[in-house]
């Protein structure tokens, strides 16, 4: 059996090169390839490195749509040692609140939205996954 390593997430969008911006600025995310010519591919890493998201508007297929989906079926998760803070800052940048809750553990977690409907939850655990 292969042993394979993740390179990355990819999401379909109407508006990659906002949505990349938006997630550079606010959640210290970095491009490390882009496109200019459709469908505009951002792949953006974040702050540690670790991990890569895909960000393109390809109308071969029509964008999801990201805000009807209940963030159980599709979040993409960010580690966070001040979530409350976290969680305010991005409301203020245009993110929305949509719930919160403290695990028996310990584990905290805050979904919003980002300003284009995805759903983005804020973890802080006792113990990180990695």
């Amino acid at each position: 059996m292969p042993m394979l390593n993740l390179e990355h997430v990819a999401l379909n969008v109407p508006e990659p090169a906002a949505m990349a911006a938006w997630y550079v600025k606010n959640l210290g995310m970095r491009i490390v390839r882009q496109s200019a010519d459709p469908p505009f591919i951002h792949f953006i890493a974040d702050a540690a490195g670790r991990s890569v998201i895909e960000i393109y508007g390809n109308t071969a297929d029509p964008f999801p749509a990201y805000v009807s989906m209940h963030p159980l079926r599709l979040h993409v998760a960010f580690a966070t040692s001040d979530p409350d803070g976290s969680r305010d800052a991005l409301v203020a940048a245009g993110a929305s609140f949509v719930d919160e809750m403290t695990r028996e553990d310990g584990t905290r977690l805050i979904m919003l939205r980002d300003p284009w409907g995805l759903a983005l939850q804020l973890c802080k655990r006792p113990q990180a996954l990695l």
